[in-house]
């Protein structure tokens, strides 16, 4: 593996951070500063595309492309970067000659970009990390020698700043930046291919219901960083002792309830109880937002009694069919802890079909 063993995986959403307050340090230094992202890996590569390394033409290094194998490689064109004022998309791998010198002999590939840092772009993405918004930037990695390095900082909302160098290629970037998940490589036109650096707020997870599901289902989906939420009026179900864990718990029901909750395209709601005096006013909420998930305990049966509730109040069909009912993936669940898992499985394949 590559250098595997001298590197470990960063957490979703840590890849920029891990080098944002060393870049504010410099920044008030009014230091030079280039940056290296990783745009592409193939084989075993230990970072993964949007892996971040900060430095300064004084020796300062923040950050990692390769958990060390090919660093000081990346250093010297990243100096080379900044004094020619070009940006550069560097190629390592065990085909090549300098494989050896560069420490890849142990295999993979990475391709890096390199270029000076856009002020106006750097604070740009520090505000949708420490803000928790959705937006991306995306930087033109080949193409004509004018474009090259050019960057377009959006926001999901419509705000942008920056440009790849047309109107058209700003408006193909923007729409290819709707359809990822993740950081990514596109080509926009046969000439020009960009990098999208893409940032997504940490999910969110509301559980309708405080049973013995939602104890074990919001365990799960802390260790997979989403925040969690509790809704149950009930004083039984929806107390402190039962749900200590979790971010914040909601005694209400749930027409008041989701006036506290911002509901977006990152977040998943799963109706729990089996209770239609509950469950019914809350589909009456989320049926209407951005959700990227819905699903509803209960049999086959018990989900046809739903649907024609739902249809009675004028729902159409296309939006109910948008619930997942009943709720999770088949895998012969039958605990507690079981179906909880089947839930979040559900809800991670759907957040990533997103």
């Amino acid at each position: 593996m590559l250098c595997s063993k001298l590197f470990s995986f960063p957490k979703i959403g840590e890849i920029m951070q891990e080098v944002i307050q060393d870049i504010n340090n410099w920044l008030n230094e009014e230091k030079q500063i280039a940056l290296a992202t990783v745009v592409q890996t193939w084989g075993s590569a230990p970072r993964k595309a949007g892996a971040k390394m900060a430095i300064t033409p004084d020796g300062a290094i923040s950050g990692s492309v390769s958990g060390g194998c090919v660093e000081g490689a990346v250093f010297e064109e990243g100096t080379m970067a900044l004094d020619a004022q070009k940006a550069k998309l560097l190629h390592y791998g065990v085909a090549d000659e300098t494989a050896w010198d560069v420490g890849l002999a142990c295999g993979g590939i990475i391709e890096v970009f390199v270029q000076g840092l856009d002020t106006a772009v750097y604070q740009h993405m520090r505000h949708l990390i420490e803000n928790d918004i959705a937006g991306a930037t995306l930087t033109v990695i080949q193409g004509p020698e004018e474009l090259l390095g050019n960057q377009l900082a959006v926001m999901r909302d419509g705000d942008s700043l920056g440009t790849l160098g047309t109107a058209t290629l700003d408006q193909l970037g923007q729409e290819a930046e709707l359809s990822l998940q993740s950081p990514a490589r596109v080509q926009l036109t046969d000439e020009v291919e960009v990098f999208i650096d893409t940032v997504r707020p940490a999910p969110t997870l509301v559980m309708v219901g405080g049973v013995h599901i939602a104890i074990a289902l919001a365990h799960m989906a802390k260790l997979l960083g989403y925040r969690t939420i509790v809704v149950d009026p009930r004083r039984a179900f929806g107390s402190d002792e039962r749900f200590p864990h979790v971010d914040q718990l909601i005694s209400k029901w749930p027409e008041k309830a989701f006036k506290e909750i911002k509901l977006t395209r990152e977040t998943a709601v799963a109706l729990l109880t089996h209770d239609p005096k509950i469950d019914d006013p809350a589909l009456k909420v989320v049926l209407n937002q951005p959700v990227f998930y819905v699903g509803a305990l209960g049999s086959n049966k018990t989900h046809a009694k739903r649907v024609a509730r739902l249809q009675e109040m004028g729902f159409t069909d296309e939006i109910i069919n948008t619930i997942h009912g009943p709720i999770g993936l088949s895998i012969g669940a039958s605990t507690p802890e079981e179906i909880a898992l089947s839930v979040l499985a559900e809800i991670v394949k759907a957040r990533s079909q997103n």
